[in-house]
């Protein structure tokens, strides 16, 4: 909810806490064990972004963030909550906000497609859950890949090039370094498990572009909001490697694609990433190193990224570091490694002299969190216990009928519904091969000879030719 220019989040003892838009791509992190509040935090933020005009991206594992599409319903619990922000709840707007449905495996939004270059083998060789050897394997395949002019666009491309480089490994080995016929065997079980999963859906053409997640609707009224993409992730939560390989994909893309632009008055779009503990896990040094880099420089393109977690021990402490806005909801404290979670959450904040930070933690109620935003030099703010605001669009899932209707309403409708399968790797090796069989089909040629000074000689092609004799007024090539 917008108040003065600012989005006011909830309400402490000393009054509205605020998170101000220009510190918003300063990134942040909304914690809390289940069932304490994460989502309707999550909620008040996007719908204050969209507001403001600013592009809003979610992942939505539960289905309960689809109720963005129309206005929310007052409830007594809803006023109580109100009451206790300092709102009365006759003067609060329910409304709905523009909202565009994606998902990877085209069932419940458009279609989410990248092609395997886009992809690159850092992120495919996550995605496939590689070891250190056959990651060095992938390598040398994009390079071929690259250097001969084999485009990869989809799986069946890759798995292509997989029995192209396995087929020449001799040679390439040579050239780029040792290409084993096991770590190829390895890779082709890996994309087949990942077919079976629906990756063949998620890799082709068109792929998405990623400024479809940059727009703005205008009201009939004039007003602009920024339309809020919500990946239905459900589905691609089952599998926990794809769905974080997803995200950490979505957001190199987008830090590649956008300029540098500095602070602003508020961020050019902000991502919310679920369950964000699953973007670290198992992740290799040059994968941890990269999505480091990302979160630290996509700031300055505007960028604000929130994680959504269930402890800030879920996320390394060199990213913990850069996320500057925080909102914890309550966490439980029933073993030793609970105990020592809720330190760590505690110590991430500025004390407040008011209460013991480490003991609120453990007595939140639902709908009640520990707050602190960057103020307006950047420094962090004191923690403030406070009571979160309810959001304005519905809160909970909506139904079949329903999501139907906002896609066949949707700007992109028919954009990426039909898949593309233009020239690429597979045809291109396909033909090769038909070219190599029709040639070892030929009949070989008898040799031909010619007398020359009384001696038979044989004729060459051109290129085998040793000299050439003057005959019936022609060169021939002669050995």
């Amino acid at each position: 909810m917008l108040q003065d220019n600012k989005i006011w989040v909830g309400t402490g003892a000393g009054g509205p806490v605020y998170l101000l838009p220009s510190m918003a791509n300063r990134h942040g992190l909304i914690a809390g064990a289940t069932g304490t509040g994460k989502t309707v935090s999550l909620k008040v933020l996007a719908e204050s972004f969209s507001d403001m005009g600013v592009p809003v991206f979610l992942s939505d594992i539960k289905s309960d963030l689809s109720g963005m599409v129309k206005p929310g319903v007052r409830s007594e619990s809803i006023d109580k909550r109100l009451g206790g922000c300092g709102i009365h709840p006759d003067t609060f707007k329910y409304k709905q906000y523009p909202t565009v449905f994606w998902d990877v495996y085209a069932e419940q939004g458009h279609p989410v497609r990248s092609t395997v270059e886009q992809m690159g083998p850092l992120l495919l060789s996550r995605m496939l859950s590689l070891n250190e050897t056959q990651a060095g394997v992938m390598n040398i395949l994009f390079r071929v890949a690259r250097n001969e002019k084999y485009e990869l666009r989809d799986l069946q491309d890759l798995k292509a090039m997989l029995v192209h480089v396995g087929e020449n490994a001799k040679d390439y080995t040579l050239h780029y370094g040792n290409v084993s016929s096991a770590s190829v065997g390895a890779i082709q079980r890996a994309v087949a498990v990942l077919e079976d999963q629906g990756g063949d859906t998620f890799f082709g053409e068109p792929a998405l572009d990623i400024s479809d997640w940059l727009q703005v609707a205008t009201n009939p009224d004039g007003t602009e909001q920024g339309v809020i993409n919500i990946l239905s992730a459900d589905r691609l939560f089952n599998n926990p490697t794809m769905y974080s390989t997803f995200l950490l994909w979505m957001l190199t893309s987008l830090y590649e694609k956008l300029p540098e632009r500095g602070d602003g008055e508020k961020p050019v779009v902000v991502f919310f990433f679920d369950e964000a503990h699953l973007l670290f896990n198992n992740c290799s040094r040059a994968l941890m190193e990269k999505v480091e880099q990302v979160v630290r420089l996509i700031r300055s393109k505007g960028v604000g990224v929130y994680f959504i977690t269930q402890s800030p021990a879920d996320i390394p402490m060199t990213v913990l570091g850069q996320l500057g806005n925080r909102i914890q909801h309550a966490l439980r404290a029933y073993t030793p490694l609970d105990q020592k979670a809720v330190k760590v959450a505690a110590q991430t904040f500025r004390a407040n002299p008011e209460f013991d930070t480490e003991e609120a933690i453990t007595t939140l109620k639902t709908g009640e969190a520990l707050v602190s935003f960057l103020d307006e030099h950047g420094a962090p703010g004191i923690v403030q216990r406070a009571t979160i605001l309810p959001p304005q669009s519905y809160m909970g899932a909506i139904t079949a009928e329903e999501r139907e209707r906002v896609l066949n309403e949707s700007p992109l409708k028919g954009v990426y519904d039909a898949t593309v399968n233009a020239e690429s790797a597979y045809e291109k090796l396909a033909a090769k091969k038909e070219e190599e069989k029709a040639a070892a089909a030929q009949p070989a040629q008898a040799p031909q000879f010619l007398l020359v000074n009384g001696v038979l000689r044989q004729v060459v092609p051109v290129e085998q030719a040793r000299e050439y004799v003057q005959y019936n007024g022609y060169l021939w090539p002669i050995l």
